[in-house]
């Protein structure tokens, strides 16, 4: 095949008229090595020290979705990476939040950004919103080998659903399956943290502001309780990546609109260090 595209200088006919919407199924047919599932791991006796991305939130709001992550990278007992980004768009109306191992979950939000591209190339739509957190359950499933020796990759997904006109959060295990969430979710070794934090302050009539105020909130709480999930740091100017997708599609804050989200959180966190508090009845 290599050798008739050099020749003529044209690429072959498959890969004019791929018979499938699906990039995933195109790739598995002209090149399945490419497929992160498909590549083959020597043997292995215990876990794989790779960086490990941590704590990822999400909460929903009247509008829309907020979805956000704190920027630390664990291996092992050390800080990987202090600023790594967890928090990608998916399309126009949704994003991936990843947690787990961070080379093949960046491997992977590529990939699933190419799947949804290809589909609307091809079909003239978009994917619906529960089209695409199917499409990236499989993705995740075909990883499931990786997985079963230690380098699992578990995301959040989050976006605008048009047809609905609303916010919606999508949850997974290792194996692919998916669970839709309502109100709040959290994903990563500090998810447990997160969630107990937003249980407490999330309400249903919250506002844009205060859902991204909730989510910073939540992984400042995390942090807090788990080593390796990052707080603010003012000192090295990292804060966490925060979005938010609503019927104009997705955005990402500025450094400076999520800088001042985390000052006037720590800058409470002085006066109360374990945060806000929520009415007993």
């Amino acid at each position: 095949m290599e050798a008739n595209t050099r020749s003529t200088g044209r690429l072959p006919a498959a890969f004019l008229t791929p018979g499938s919407s699906s990039f995933m199924d195109f790739l598995s047919d002209q090149a399945p090595g490419m497929l992160p599932g498909n590549r083959q791991t020597p043997p292995m006796k215990g876990a794989i020290e790779a960086p490990h991305g941590t704590t990822i939130v999400a909460a929903t709001f009247p509008g829309g979705v907020v979805l956000a992550g704190d920027r630390r990278a664990t291996m092992g007992n050390m800080i990987a990476q202090r600023d790594i980004e967890k928090v990608f768009p998916a399309d126009e109306y949704s994003a991936v939040g990843i947690a787990g191992t961070a080379g093949l979950a960046v491997e992977m939000v590529k990939l699933f950004q190419l799947e949804l591209e290809h589909f609307e190339k091809v079909e003239g739509a978009q994917l619906s919103l529960e089209g695409k957190a199917n499409r990236l359950s499989t993705m995740i499933r075909s990883n499931l080998a990786m997985a079963m020796q230690g380098l699992a990759v578990v995301p959040l997904f989050a976006g605008y659903d048009v047809d609905r006109e609303r916010g919606r959060i999508f949850s997974y295990d290792v194996t692919g399956g998916r669970s839709e969430e309502h109100g709040y979710a959290s994903t990563g070794s500090g998810s447990i943290f997160a969630r107990g934090s937003m249980k407490k302050l999330y309400r249903e009539d919250l506002t844009e502001e205060q859902a991204l105020t909730l989510v910073v909130q939540a992984l400042y709480d995390a942090a807090d309780d788990d080593s390796a999930t990052g707080g603010p740091d003012v000192a090295r100017r990292i804060y966490p990546i925060v979005t938010v997708i609503t019927d104009e599609g997705f955005r990402k804050l500025t450094e400076t609109e999520s800088s001042e989200i985390a000052r006037s959180v720590l800058e409470r966190r002085l006066e109360q260090p374990d945060g806000p508090r929520a009415a007993l009845l």
